[in-house]
């Protein structure tokens, strides 16, 4: 199953998703539920003026949720004066934003539970750096909300926890695809199952009601050709080409050779975001000590 174009809205892909969803082979996915305290969380960030109170109810409510936020408010790139032993210490001193977006990926790690398998290694250390890598991005392109950005990093490569949960082989696909040189890695996906990771994720995406932007972008994160294209909404080619960039700091920060999609596209993101390499590379600095604190 492959993606229509995208033209200046996400309708089509949205459209495309439910029509699968109701008669194609995404009937056969499980898409696990999200979470209740997510979906107050999101109610509660949307308001003009969001409820603290609301942000802080729902992060007490969870014992786990509460400690890990008041862990990375003393991490070295929040620390400051006195440990944070509260909540309200911790959401005072990470910003409210900040704080939606720990308990977002709590949450998410929470009820998408990653199967144990070698190929799914670091999965939601990698997605929360991504997440990070792209919220820091965002902060510095006009319009951009780093928000949008964080929750599309977090979620990109979902599909592929949720095909390895609900499809009966897709871990040899997995391999397969790895290994592969005569076909991309969504292709193997879609001869082996009729869909591929980048579908299945904007399902979840779709499921959880997510914003369509994000939706679309998730869809479309593997049909690169867009951007060169100009074939997409704006924010969605911007999401997509900014998760290409973060994917490739991320890869320098771990000390890796840049992937076959930065080699084939690198150029066309960076042209899209009106960004000369030395910009990329002058963000490194700054992004590396937060990747580092993670």
């Amino acid at each position: 199953m492959r993606a229509a174009v995208l033209p200046d809205t996400a309708d089509p892909v949205l459209a495309e998703i439910d029509a699968a969803r109701r008669s194609g082979p995404l009937q056969q996915i499980v898409i696990p539920p999200c979470p209740e305290l997510l979906t107050r969380l999101q109610q509660a960030m949307l308001q003009a003026e969001p409820d603290l109170n609301e942000v802080a109810r729902i992060a007490a409510s969870d014992v786990a949720m509460s400690a890990t936020l008041i862990r990375s408010a003393n991490s070295p790139l929040y620390a400051a004066g006195q440990p944070a032993q509260t909540i309200g210490q911790a959401m005072n001193r990470l910003g409210l934003e900040h704080t939606a977006r720990v308990m977002t990926g709590f949450l998410m790690q929470g009820a998408i539970k990653v199967p144990n398998s070698p190929h799914l290694q670091r999965f939601w250390e990698r997605a929360t750096k991504r997440a990070t890598a792209m919220s820091f991005m965002a902060g510095h392109l006009p319009g951009m909300s780093a928000d949008v950005a964080y929750t599309y990093g977090l979620f990109c490569h979902v599909g592929m926890v949720v095909m390895a949960q609900s499809v009966r082989g897709y871990l040899s696909t997995m391999v397969e695809a790895r290994a592969r040189i005569d076909r991309s890695y969504v292709a193997t996906e879609n001869a082996n199952h009729r869909t591929d990771h980048a579908v299945v994720g904007a399902l979840t995406a779709r499921v959880w009601r997510l914003s369509p932007a994000v939706v679309a972008a998730i869809r479309l994160h593997h049909d690169l050709d867009t951007l060169a294209e100009r074939s997409a909404q704006s924010e969605v080619s911007t999401l997509i080409a900014l998760g290409l960039v973060a994917e490739y700091l991320m890869r320098r920060h771990e000390g890796l050779d840049p992937d076959v999609d930065w080699h084939q596209h690198g150029a066309t993101a960076l042209a899209w975001l009106q960004l000369g390499a030395d910009d990329v590379l002058a963000w490194e600095e700054d992004l590396r000590v937060q990747l580092d604190g993670l």
